[in-house]
């Protein structure tokens, strides 16, 4: 991976990271609460949606980029990139996508964790829930949930991005061209809000997970038994819960998350060769 490569994708990743947290966070919030075991009312109902919003903004830049220079990277190494490598380009991006949820994750946890305690208890501030969480867990309590986080993130991943590029690389083959940023978008959109209906039962556990009381049976971080009590609690409505918000907030964010990626890398590459 050159230089100028490198540099586009941490940018664009970042900028893109920023643009869908802030723009769609009233959304995350009420998928939160409604995945919340104390109930949505009691955890805040429609109540100050913007609570968790500084975790998130100082989360997004790096998380996003990097992931994005990640799946980059690893995308360049394996020879996914260009005609010639088709037939290894869906497990090339499979790879590169779960490569990339695995750093991004070491980043997007502990701001998660803030995120959503302060999501789900909206009368607290995220620095209050951050001194709270240290006080009371430890570093160890900014990582609850890392693995359920990392075993949602890789499979949502292996959905997502190689839909994303199989619709890129289909639409591109019908246009005759490569596809303008706007289009990339609409794919992102699509892939994005089919992952995210499979893989919801994984977003209910880790939510779980992330909000149950240190010592709890849901905190020790098994997403198994979580599932499970969901199910004997809940049935198949509560392994769905929030599902609807989460394809549209997901659906809304791959239109957003992979349209500015593309369309700031794009920039930053075309003024680099001019």
């Amino acid at each position: 991976m050159e230089r100028r490569e490198f540099v586009a994708s941490l940018v664009g990743g970042g900028c893109a990271g920023m643009c869908v947290d802030l723009t769609l966070f009233p959304l995350d919030t009420i998928k939160t609460r409604l995945q919340s075991q104390q109930g949505f009312y009691k955890a805040g109902g429609f109540r100050g949606v913007y609570a968790g919003v500084p975790s998130a903004a100082i989360g997004a830049f790096p998380n996003a980029a990097a992931f994005f220079v990640t799946y980059e990277c690893v995308k360049s190494v394996c020879g996914a990139n260009g005609e010639a490598a088709l037939h290894v380009a869906p497990a090339a991006h499979m790879l590169a996508a779960s490569m990339g949820e695995i750093v991004a994750c070491l980043i997007r946890v502990p701001t998660e964790v803030v995120k959503q305690r302060t999501q789900a208890t909206p009368a607290s501030s995220s620095y209050s829930t951050l001194l709270a969480t240290l006080k009371a867990e430890g570093i160890r309590g900014l990582y609850r949930g890392y693995g359920s986080t990392v075993l949602r993130e890789i499979p949502f991943s292996l959905v997502q991005f190689p839909l994303w590029e199989y619709f890129k690389t289909l639409w591109s083959q019908r246009e005759g061209h490569t596809l303008h940023s706007w289009q990339s978008a609409v794919c992102g959109a699509f892939a994005g809000a089919i992952a995210a209906f499979v893989t919801t039962p994984l977003d209910v556990a880790k939510t779980r997970i992330m909000l149950a009381k240190a010592g709890s049976s849901a905190a020790s971080g098994k997403i198994l038994p979580v599932l499970c009590d969901v199910w004997r609690t809940r049935g198949p409505a509560g392994l769905f819960a929030g599902s609807v918000p989460r394809m549209t907030f997901i659906s809304a964010g791959g239109f957003i998350f992979l349209g500015a990626y593309e369309k700031v890398r794009r920039t930053l590459l075309t003024q680099h060769d001019a």
